[in-house]
């Protein structure tokens, strides 16, 4: 298993190495805006990445609420904190891109407050399962990441839907949304990327929450089977 992860680890950071030099060496500079458009390679992938990671929360959510499945709660804790660590990464770099664009750090469109609000709702989610001590917070939490995800199509859609500051897509758009070539193998690069990087910190999260868990586990079993001395008496008292 260590073997297999640092090899992942390896592959994962070349590939990021790899799309890094598309993306600020091979793809040609953008003609009305400059430089400033690579900060596209980044944000772009990161909004996708937490796509997928938002997804895989609401499927483990699912899962979780039929079975009650303890590796399906850790899975959806865990894509549920990368997911936000990459939807925050989106919230930076487009006021950063916009700022030299549009004149503007930040317009309360479609795009851009769906996007904050999904990031709202999952922090919510965060703390609702760091700070509640009810013995039902996971069941909360799934039903809140099954309400959160309605947000991510909307966000998606929403400058195919309305008329927003946001660009409209480049990859699946209209018939004049297509990319340069080589801005297009930058992307794809940069989105396979993330999407490696964004697996091995889960798998790394992962593996910490299932340790939680079996402490956890391990603590309750151990009460049950050696009981703190005096509990029983203290109780045969108070009755």
């Amino acid at each position: 298993m260590r073997s297999t992860f640092t090899i992942f680890a390896l592959l994962t950071m070349a590939l990021l190495s790899f799309a890094l030099y598309e993306a600020l060496v091979v793809a040609p500079t953008e003609q009305t805006m400059g430089d400033v458009q690579r900060i596209f390679y980044y944000h772009v992938p990161s909004a996708i990445t937490a796509f997928l990671l938002f997804s895989i929360n609401f499927i483990a959510s699912i899962v979780y609420l039929v079975r009650r499945s303890p590796r399906a709660d850790a899975l959806a804790l865990t894509t549920a904190e990368v997911g936000v660590v990459f939807c925050t990464v989106v919230l930076v770099t487009g006021p950063l891109w916009a700022r030299p664009v549009w004149g503007i750090w930040w317009t309360w469109d479609a795009r851009l407050t769906s996007t904050l609000v999904l990031w709202l709702i999952y922090v919510s989610y965060l703390i609702l399962r760091r700070y509640s001590s009810s013995g039902q917070t996971a069941v909360l939490a799934a039903v809140l990441a099954i309400f959160g995800f309605l947000d991510v199509p909307f966000v998606y859609l929403a400058n195919r839907l309305f008329r927003t500051q946001h660009p409209q897509p480049v990859l699946f758009g209209g018939p004049d949304s297509g990319l340069d070539p080589r801005m297009r193998f930058a992307l794809l690069m940069n989105m396979l990327a993330f999407a490696a990087f964004a697996a091995l910190l889960s798998w790394i999260r992962y593996r910490l929450e299932r340790a939680r868990q079996h402490f956890e586990e391990t603590q309750a079993l151990d009460a049950l089977v050696n009981p703190v001395p005096g509990s029983n008496r203290s109780i045969n008292n108070a009755g």
